[in-house]
């Protein structure tokens, strides 16, 4: 009998291993579906919350921490800089030695390291404590891909497991500023999200199957350890850039950048297990996921993370105002991911990132003015057509990610579109507190400046994102 493609991507996925002591199911056994939905979706929220938190909280802790504006930036990129170091490094090392571990270890430390930054008393102690975050989150996010294809072997179970979880992803940056704004002591944030991420662990290690792929051979260190250093690089001159893209400092980070890129990429043609499959880069849907993951991170991200500090500090508006408004955004981008499954067969994913990036041009565009104006009555509508494109972003990203890659890779492949994410998230933080910050005609005229850029870059991203498609 003929093997079907689930079936054959299922066999060369899991390969039987013998079953450890204690309850959690072993390496072999059946998947839990709804379980491996339920905690990975559950661990991604708490991760987005984490990252999300500073967002409505950044004046609090800035004055908390004595972080001058011009240091500002790294209270936002520390988080994000771990992630775009890892992501990719953690993908593989889930499909090698095992998505449960990789997943149960990286949420437990998520656990400690957030409540390591409630006990900061510098910016740079705090930047540490969100960096080893972000690496947690790395750990987490890109083997929660890869257990959800494990356990979701058809097309149909993947498209809505997918759906779900790329909801909690805005679900996560809906609820964290909420969360942040609704804590009195911005400390005792970091403490509830740790405990919450410990628990999740917990439950993981009793709950989830093991499964890895079993392409055999060793872990990939070389191509890590140049893959790494190489993205912390560029993270840190994009995120020192804003004090002068031509000081010495920021341009060795980006001749360090390029020189362990070119480094990483011999590496990845020379060993039998590469971290990334470089060949991947001739297929366009896997271009289409990386454009999208990093356009998303320059344009929605950047944006979105610096916008509820200005409008404190120009409206005078509350955390908790501030937060509410954005939820506008988030929690409306949650419900139209969690529907966004309808769109099968019926849109192309690719078409449905143009889409989605056209609706967040238009929304942000809707938004210039407003702050000179002193008005929270306009940024209503843009937050709303936002809010949907960004819905859409998050439903089709995962997706595409999984879809352009083997499925025995498929942290991998996660990995990569959520590494280029993450870099995009750093560099549009800078670009936007950048630009809101030098613009001769004050806070106000440099955020609409801001406001055109990340609706530019985001039809950039329709743009090439159709371009992208598949030759017949």
């Amino acid at each position: 009998m003929t093997a079907t493609p689930a079936s054959a991507a299922r066999a060369q996925d899991t390969a039987p291993r013998t079953a450890t002591p204690g309850s959690a199911p072993a390496a072999g056994s059946p998947p839990r579906p709804g379980a491996t939905l339920a905690l990975t979706s559950a661990a991604t929220a708490v991760a987005l919350m984490t990252y999300t938190a500073p967002i409505v909280t950044l004046p609090a802790t800035a004055a908390a921490l004595h972080t001058p504006l011009s240091a500002q930036a790294w209270l936002l990129n520390g988080t994000p800089l771990g992630l775009a170091a890892l992501l990719l490094v953690a993908g593989s090392l889930a499909d090698d030695y095992g998505r449960r571990r990789i997943f149960v270890w990286g949420t437990l430390a998520l656990g400690v390291t957030t409540a390591l930054g409630a006990l900061a008393g510098s910016t740079w102690l705090f930047t540490l404590a969100r960096i080893a975050q972000g690496g947690a989150s790395a750990a987490l996010l890109a083997s929660s891909l890869g257990l959800i294809v494990h356990a979701f072997p058809t097309a149909a179970g993947r498209l809505r497991a997918t759906g779900v979880w790329g909801a909690f992803v805005t679900g996560g940056i809906a609820v964290g500023p909420l969360l942040a704004a609704g804590i009195p002591d911005w400390r005792a944030v970091y403490g509830v999200l740790g405990a919450a991420a410990v628990v999740i662990a917990l439950l993981g290690s009793r709950a989830l199957t093991e499964s890895r792929s079993a392409r055999g051979g060793r872990p990939d260190f070389a191509g890590a350890a140049t893959f790494g250093p190489a993205l912390v690089a560029l993270v840190a001159a994009l995120t020192l850039g804003r004090d002068g893209w031509l000081r010495a400092p920021v341009m060795l980070l980006f001749g360090a950048t390029v020189v362990l890129l070119a480094a990483f990429a011999l590496v990845e043609r020379r060993t039998a297990t590469p971290m990334i499959d470089l060949s991947l880069l001739r297929h366009r849907g896997f271009l289409a996921s990386s454009v999208g993951g990093l356009f998303t991170g320059l344009s929605v991200i950047g944006l979105f993370s610096f916008l509820p500090a200005v409008l404190q500090r120009q409206l005078g508006m509350s955390a908790m105002q501030t937060a509410l408004l954005s939820l506008l955004w988030a929690g409306l981008a949650f419900l139209v991911a969690l529907q966004a499954r309808r769109l099968a067969g019926r849109i192309p994913t690719r078409v449905q990132l143009a889409i989605a990036f056209a609706l967040h041009a238009v929304g942000v565009i809707t938004m210039l003015g407003a702050i000179d104006a002193g008005s929270t009555a306009r940024f209503v509508p843009g937050m709303l057509i936002a809010g949907v494109g960004s819905g859409l972003l998050n439903a089709a990203l995962p997706l595409l990610a999984v879809e352009s890659v083997p499925a025995a890779r498929a942290a991998m492949g996660s990995g990569a579109q959520q590494t280029l994410r993450y870099i995009g998230s750093c560099a549009g933080v800078s670009l936007v507190i950048a630009i809101a910050t030098s613009s001769g005609g004050g806070l106000a005229r440099g955020t609409d400046i801001a406001l055109v850029v990340s609706a530019v870059l985001a039809l950039v991203a329709a743009v090439g994102v159709l371009a992208l498609r598949e030759r017949s």
